[in-house]
């Protein structure tokens, strides 16, 4: 009863599932290796649990019991169970133990050996039995054998129960566990992979696994991907995708978590496959979802971007990624950078945290921020930035987001309409053509975002371009470009001019680039001006000004806004005309008051006729209806019909009348006529007047404007000088025979006085000669032959002068070295010089040669340096040079000496001038040489003049005719 307790014993339960395990081919091969050990015609290996017990392998006559799957008698399971060890049977029937049949099928058991087999924790499982059908003693060693193979029948059966045990947990998994061999072959498929492809595990289990999952199109590339996962050239332990198919066909995404392992010295594949076609519904509607969401972001004017819980920026649309460079990657505070992000002012760069996203980014909400954008390669533009955070439900930050409105051409649109009503309320307030100038240039300027505005208006005689109106924005110093006072420009020159010659507006993009610039281009560069355009300003074909407007940066060509400065300038040109006209007619009246009041106060008359095609002259204007010229108003004249002539006529002097009939006729046909003729006037007074007119013609129509003068009064004084002139011109006539008179006295004195003085001197010299006479008598002696030597040159130069002014001189002309004259006339007067203790420096040219002559020109040389030596106080330096200068010979004598006042250099060469310093030295002179040394000169074809000496004194230069023949 015990054994029968034992055998049902719980610690059995392990062996659940282990009995309807199908033939194991390990354990038979066991049972056959006991049988052979232990020469016993058959042994078996049975296993028990709670209420059964089943031969699970057998060999020999037990054989067909295994297949059966009979119990073993109850003897043997329960003794094995009972002793807890091996069980040695020597003989069944002479044992006693056995209660019952030792039968097994159809084998009868004489003897039996029987070993325990214990599962891992000590339980009993079943048995490995040795049966032989007659009685036998059982070999020690045969049965240690078997103790060994019942061993190893304990670990088959341990891995065998290990496999239920986890084909169990397999068969429960919710994916599909598939494993094979090397070869690709199904070794083990559990009851999910059965559901998930429709294959049971025994039509699975041995079949090539791609015939079982794979569609039969994609088998070739899943073999090849099978050979590089046997070639362990795919990592272990990796997860795939691949499409599957069961066994309708139907193919489904699978995900393949895939291991290798080697087991018995083999390579097999353990595959857990999960069917993803949710998760590929999930994926296909979150890209959809996505891509969605892409197109609606691209589809829109408006551009978003969005950044990252780390600040980074993920995503823009359409609009932002057509800008440069592309933001995506960026840190929300790199984006002031990369896309050099300004102000609303168009000119303040934002700060880094200013920007919007990384303000949103920062948690803030921002609702219409105003910026500039200046993206590379592209113009400038201009939005409005909306932007909030994003954040979970519970608070955290994942990012920010901003959407972008481009608001450049609302912008622009605005800018230009303030710019037009700017010109609009400027030209409406402007009270003359400067203030309307520089209001408009202000106007643009301003309104435009630029930096400088001039306005140039074309000079009334068409001669110029006149800058009248400039403006500079504020914070700007241009002053070095604009300048302060007018500038004129002529026709082509720089863009200004080259707008006013072509009529066409210029729009430089850069100064930079290219020569064509602004007048005054330098200047503009220099104080960082870049871009400009210049627009002609007309009235109808006629250019009025140019306008011109400067700004700091380089501009592209927008044809936007050159229509909108071109009506600007049409505005513009309007007002100038008009404003011109208004000008023009003011002043007009105001000429035109002057001019009447000038008439008014003269005697003048001033009056405008239209010829009539009858030969009438209808009178236009009149300034004093003859009051001036003929003593009083002439009365209507009803019978002549507003005729001029006829009028007038009636009151030329008999004695004029002819004449006046021919200026008429000259008049009517249209010729240019004047005279001066005799009118009685009203006032029984006659009077000469002098009538002079203008015919011109306006159309088909003939004017004639001419002015009446009284010029009775010149007239009279014409005669009055016609007598004086002709009393003045005997007055001349008498003076002019009175200085010939004078010469010739002059000269027969002169003449006469050389005898006297020859003799005075004759005897003088005999006196002096004398050995006994006294000292007193020697000096009186001595000084009459120095009074009568003085005396002698003052009567030669007289002569000279009388003979030259005469023509009584002529001039001997004959090659002569200059150099040597000159050098000769030095060393001559070096004495004198050295006697006053002077310098005397000499430089001259060699091979100086002048046509002169030799008498006349050293006494030239020796005025010259007597005037120096003498006028020059001791220690003092004169200085003499002569040089070629070109087809001229210079010679020039300087002292250190007492000098000429500057005023009265002009009268130097006047007969009997002598310098005031020379007279205030008391040095004696008659004033004659330097007028002789002229006339010599003047006679030779040469020039003398005089000028101060640097540093004091007199410089007195000569310049002569040079002859290269002489000088060679």
């Amino acid at each position: 009863m015990g054994a029968a307790d034992t055998v049902h014993d719980s610690r059995r339960s392990p062996t659940t599932g282990l009995l309807d395990l199908p033939e194991v081919p390990a354990l038979d091969h066991l049972t056959r290796m006991a049988a052979r050990l232990l020469d016993a015609p058959a042994a078996l290996v049975s296993l028990a649990d709670h209420d059964r017990q089943v031969v699970v392998s057998a060999t020999g006559a037990a054989e067909p019991q295994a297949r059966r799957r009979s119990p073993l008698p109850p003897f043997l399971s329960e003794g094995v169970a009972a002793a807890d060890g091996p069980l040695v049977v020597p003989d069944a029937r002479a044992d006693g133990r056995p209660s019952g049949d030792l039968t097994i099928g159809d084998l009868e058991a004489a003897a039996c050996a029987a070993f325990p087999l214990h599962g891992p924790d000590g339980e009993t499982l079943g048995a490995l039995c040795a049966i032989d059908t007659r009685p036998r003693r059982w070999k020690r060693a045969q049965l240690e054998l078997a103790g060994d193979l019942a061993r190893t029948a304990e670990g088959e059966i341990a891995a065998r129960h290990e496999a239920l045990r986890l084909q169990a947990i397999l068969d429960t998994a919710c994916d599909a566990f598939v494993s094979t061999d090397a070869a690709g072959t199904v070794t083990a498929w559990n009851a999910a992979a059965e559901r998930l492809f429709g294959w049971s595990a025994a039509e699975a289990v041995g079949r090539p696994v791609h015939e079982l999952i794979i569609p039969e199109r994609l088998r070739r590339a899943f073999l090849e991907r099978a050979a590089e996962d046997r070639d362990g050239r795919s990592p272990a332990g990796h997860r795939i995708e691949l499409t599957a198919a069961d066994r309708t066909g139907r193919e489904f995404p699978v995900e393949m978590a895939l291991q290798t392992a080697d087991e018995y010295g083999a390579r097999v594949f353990h595959a857990f496959l999960h069917d993803i076609t949710d998760r590929h519904a999930d994926r296909r509607r979150t890209e959809e979802g996505e891509t969605f969401l892409r197109a609606l972001l691209d589809s829109l004017d408006v551009g978003v971007a969005a950044c990252d819980s780390d600040g980074r920026v993920i995503l823009t649309n359409r609009v932002l990624r057509e800008l440069r460079p592309d933001i995506r990657g960026l840190h929300v505070r790199e984006l002031a950078d990369a896309y050099r992000v300004l102000a609303a002012d168009g000119r303040t760069p934002l700060r880094p945290e200013d920007v919007p996203l990384a303000r949103a980014f920062a948690g803030e909400r921002i609702d219409g921020q105003e910026i500039v954008v200046c993206a590379a390669g592209r113009p400038p533009s201009r939005s409005l930035v909306n932007g909030r955070p994003i954040e979970s439900a519970d608070g955290r930050g994942l990012g920010a987001v901003v959407a972008v409105h481009d608001i450049t051409d609302q912008h622009r649109v605005q800018t230009l309409t303030r710019a037009q009503h700017a010109v609009a309320r400027v030209l409406a307030d402007a009270a003359s053509s400067e203030e309307a100038a520089t209001g408009v240039a202000a106007a643009v300027t301003d309104a435009l975002g630029w930096t400088c505005g001039e306005y140039w208006q074309v000079d009334a005689d068409g001669s110029g371009l006149t800058r009248i109106g400039s403006w500079t924005r504020p914070g700007r110093d241009l002053s070095a470009f604009t300048g302060d006072g007018p500038v004129t420009l002529r026709e082509g020159e720089g863009v200004v001019g080259e707008v006013w010659a072509t009529g066409r507006e210029i729009w430089v993009r850069d100064l930079r680039a290219g020569s064509r610039g602004p007048a005054r281009g330098r200047d503009a560069l220099r104080a960082g001006l870049r871009g400009a355009i210049a627009l002609p300003v007309r009235s109808g074909r006629t250019i009025l000004g140019v306008l011109v407007f400067y700004s700091d940066s380089v501009q592209d060509r927008d044809d936007e806004l050159t229509s909108l400065l071109d009506g600007v300038c049409a505005h513009v040109g309007r007002y100038m005309e008009r404003r011109r006209a208004e000008e023009l007619a003011l002043e007009l009246a105001a000429s035109r008051r002057q001019f009447n009041q000038i008439v008014t106060h003269v005697n003048d008359d001033v009056w405008t006729a239209e010829i009539t095609p009858e030969g009438r002259a209808r009178p236009v204007y009149v300034s004093t209806s003859g009051a001036g010229v003929l003593g009083r108003q002439v009365p209507p004249e009803d019978g002549d019909g507003g005729d001029m002539v006829a009028i007038v006529g009636r009151h030329v002097h008999p004695g004029d009348r002819a004449e006046f009939d021919a200026f008429c006729e000259r008049l009517i046909s249209g010729e240019p006529a004047e005279i001066k003729c005799r009118f009685d006037g009203l006032d029984g007074v006659t009077r000469w007047v002098w009538i002079r007119a203008l015919p011109r013609r306006e159309g088909d129509r003939l004017f004639v404007d001419g002015i009446s003068t009284d010029v009775t009064e010149h007239h009279r004084m014409e005669e009055e000088r016609e007598r004086l002139l002709a009393r003045e011109r005997e007055q001349v006539r008498r003076l002019r025979e009175l200085d010939r008179m004078k010469d010739e006295l002059v000269a027969v004195v002169s003449h006469e006085l050389r005898n006297p003085i020859g003799a005075i001197r004759g005897y003088t010299e005999m006196l002096l000669d004398a050995p006994d006479l006294g000292e007193e008598h020697r000096m009186f002696a001595d000084i009459i032959d120095r009074t009568s030597a003085h005396l002698q040159r003052l009567v030669d130069d007289l002569l000279d002068l009388a003979r030259l002014d005469s023509g009584g001189i002529v001039i001997d002309s004959r090659p002569v070295s200059l150099t040597r004259l000159v050098r000769q006339s030095v060393e001559d007067h070096r004495p004198e010089a050295e006697a006053k203790r002077l310098a005397v420096e000499v430089g001259l040219d060699r091979h100086l040669g002048v046509h002169a002559d030799p008498v006349r020109l050293r006494q030239v040389m020796d005025n010259l340096l007597s005037n120096a030596v003498k006028y020059t106080p001791e220690g003092g330096r004169v200085t003499v040079t002569a040089r070629h200068d070109g087809d001229e010979v210079v010679v020039a004598v300087a002292d250190t000496g007492i000098g000429i006042p500057a005023e009265q250099y002009p009268q130097l060469f006047t007969r009997f001038f002598r310098a005031s310093t020379a007279q205030e030295a008391g040095t004696k002179g008659t004033g004659l040489g330097l007028a002789i040394t002229k006339a010599i000169v003047d006679a030779h074809g040469g020039e003398i003049s005089a000028a101060p000496r640097e540093g004091g004194g007199t410089v007195f230069t000569v310049r002569l005719p040079e002859d290269p023949a002489v000088g060679a």
